[in-house]
């Protein structure tokens, strides 16, 4: 009996020492090969496949320094992490092929002139790609690992959800990763995640700013909203709110506020304030004038269940982590959750007081006290819908935004009844990669739509006023007045130095006819013919549709155009006849063979384009083809003119039908 007392002792001091020894060892082991994460017990097999998606600007200066290492830092939290950079900027191309398969470029979606992504093309995008959950944050944002662990225990939740978390900002930031990215260095030091945490735990403040907020949601069944996503522009303000508010309002989700357990860190820089579009103390309001976000607070007001202004997000339920575990808490209400309750539970069943420790609700009482640094933050007040949406652009810039290197750029016009397809015509364009294209405007309406559309577009103060645009088509008066808008135009165009094409919008582009119209050279004018006779010449008298035509800014064109202006300033027709008996003289009287005719003052060539190429609506019988596209496509056509048929309505009928459309009036994006 003693000698198995001896022996069980013996066992018991045995295990002490190892496990002292184990301790010891511990301590003096070097930092962790896998430093992100050796405070936590967390693997990578626990998590979830996590998509981030952003838009940068380009990777360039200090905005590229502060990039680069923000989204380093997210792919350094996991393999299971990806990231995908929504940018037509070549920068990003060459950045992402940098980091290696898990960061992807991704330019197919609705950009505006200025390069800037529509927020709502981004989320439709996003679900191209397979992920389980899928976040949305600006790229100055660094994330840490408590980030990775907040997804990981939301999507173990038992509905639908979306979280957000609110920035903070700092103002210093002297940490960086090294070249693996697997450690966070300061002055080439490593230093743990622990005390780079409690570093900047001194310094950050709780940020409004919308733009720098993190959202994400699950890969579930049920929508983010009811209703449909507006055409924000990304990175301007609002949308978040916008989104959470309408989340909140539909009822289809779970919505919770992450602000406490996800390290959201932006990187603190004062120019940043301008896109920070919120009313907070601590926030200037140098935003003022800012057309993208009066363009967002429009579209925040006329969608959606309810009114932004004045919301806060004081009685939102709160994610926080008080004594290692993860609680759902309403401050408002005084209960608090885990997250093993399904949803029902998690609004309505209550921890009760008695099992809650002390340092749980000490903790509980410390969120409860901060959240007062963010709940006063709402977006601005005041009825900006009603205020003037204006671009901070004159004509003159815009020109010099949008030609490309040759000082060439298309222009179209159009009023309020033809939107629909102006926007089909442009999301045609940005299929084929035209990006110099400008649109004038015929009323106010068509402006406001214009730019909260993202489009480069100018208020002709020449234009007629008081024009029913509803019955504005072929052979109307109004068609006749609005017409002559076009040459005036053109002819200022050409008279600031810069070339044009001008094309209507209801002309569908197969391909881009520009490399071939260039070709033609100075004192020429390129000009669609509106003959359908296959077998008569395409320059007979008042066959040249002025439609779509291209002109060089050279004095013979210049000169010209003036001549057609100044006679359909005293026509009683459209200014197309303007055009042909200008140029080509009255019964063509100029003409040169069967495709060209001469105008004697100025000796410019008017050069009629082949019509196998640049049809028009009647000539061969394409718009009654049964399959349009493909017989286009296999006559090689660049463009088709879809006139030749009377009334708007009808036209419309058969550009949707022919499947020569390019634009969802529904969602307000380009189609795919």
């Amino acid at each position: 009996m003693k000698a198995l007392l001896i022996g069980l002792w013996s066992v018991w001091v045995s295990g002490v020492l190892l496990i002292a020894l184990s301790l010891y060892a511990t301590q003096r082991l070097p930092l962790s090969t896998n430093p992100i994460f050796s405070h936590t017990s967390f693997s990578d097999l626990d998590t979830p496949k996590i998509t981030i998606f952003t838009a940068p600007a380009p990777f360039t200066g200090s905005s590229g320094t502060k990039q680069s290492l923000a989204i380093r830092s997210w792919l350094a939290l996991s393999p299971q992490i990806s990231v995908i950079l929504f940018s037509q900027h070549h920068s990003a191309a060459s950045f992402a092929k940098s980091l290696g398969s898990r960061a992807l470029v991704e330019s197919d979606i609705d950009f505006t002139f200025l390069g800037v992504p529509f927020f709502h093309s981004m989320v439709a995008k996003s679900r191209a790609f397979k992920s389980d959950i899928y976040v949305f944050l600006d790229t100055e944002t660094i994330l840490l690992p408590d980030f990775v662990l907040a997804l990981n225990y939301a999507h173990k939740l038992d509905d639908d959800w979306l979280l957000f978390a609110s920035p903070r900002d700092v103002p210093n930031f002297p940490f960086y990763l090294d070249e693996d990215r697997k450690h966070w260095l300061k002055d080439g030091q490593r230093i743990r995640i622990q005390e780079l945490q409690d570093t900047l735990g001194s310094s950050w403040q709780w940020s409004c700013c919308d733009s720098r907020m993190v959202i994400a949601w699950n890969n579930g069944e049920m929508p983010l909203h009811h209703g449909v996503l507006p055409p924000f522009l990304y990175g301007k303000g609002v949308y978040n709110h916008w989104l959470i508010n309408e989340a909140l309002s539909s009822g289809l989700r779970f919505v919770f506020d992450a602000s406490w357990t996800i390290s959201n860190i932006a990187l603190g820089d004062s120019s940043y304030q301008s896109n920070c579009f919120v009313k907070s103390s601590n926030v200037s309001d140098i935003e003022k004038g800012s057309w993208e976000y009066d363009c967002n607070s429009h579209l925040a007001a006329v969608y959606g269940l309810s009114s932004l202004h004045g919301f806060n997000y004081s009685a939102v339920m709160k994610l926080v982590k008080c004594d290692g575990r993860y609680l759902l808490i309403n401050a408002t209400e005084d209960f608090l959750h885990t997250y093993a309750y399904k949803r029902k539970s998690l609004w309505k069943r209550h921890i009760p007081k008695c099992r809650r420790s002390k340092t749980t609700l000490a903790c509980v009482v410390r969120t409860i006290k901060t959240q007062n640094e963010t709940s006063g933050c709402s977006l601005k007040d005041g009825s900006v819908h009603t205020k003037t949406l204006k671009l901070s652009y004159s004509l003159e810039s815009l020109l010099a935004i949008t030609a490309d290197e040759n000082k060439t750029v298309v222009l179209t016009v159009a009023g309020y009844s033809y939107k629909d397809m102006l926007m089909s015509w442009v999301c045609r364009l940005r299929r084929l990669r035209i990006t110099n294209f400008l649109v004038s405007s015929l009323d106010y309406e068509t402006y406001q739509f214009s730019v909260m559309q993202g489009l480069p577009v100018f208020n002709d103060p020449s234009a007629p006023s008081n024009i029913s645009f509803n019955d504005c088509h072929f052979g109307t008066e109004c068609f006749q007045r609005v017409t002559k808008v076009k040459s005036r135009l053109v002819l200022k165009i050409l008279k600031l130095g810069y070339n044009v094409l001008l094309s209507d919008v209801d002309i569908y582009w197969f391909k881009n006819p520009l490399p071939l119209l260039s070709t033609f050279g100075p004192a020429t004018l390129a000009a669609q013919s509106d003959e359908y006779n296959q077998t008569r010449p395409i320059n007979l008298p008042r066959r040249l549709n002025s439609g779509f035509y291209y002109a060089h800014s050279d004095a013979p064109t210049i000169s010209a155009m003036g001549k057609v202006v100044r006679h359909a300033a005293t026509s009683g027709l459209t200014e197309q006849p303007s055009f042909y008996d200008t140029l080509c003289g009255e019964g063509g009287s100029t003409r040169k063979g069967d495709n060209r005719c001469v105008e004697p003052g100025t000796n410019l060539t008017v050069h009629f384009l082949d019509r196998n190429l640049f049809p028009n609506g009647a000539y061969l019988g394409l718009w009654e083809r049964k399959n349009v596209k493909s017989a286009c496509k296999k006559q090689g056509c660049l463009v088709l003119h879809n006139n030749w048929i009377s009334g708007r309505v009808k036209k419309l009928e058969r550009q949707v039908i022919s499947g020569l459309w390019d634009y969802d009036i529904t969602t307000r994006m380009c189609l795919v």
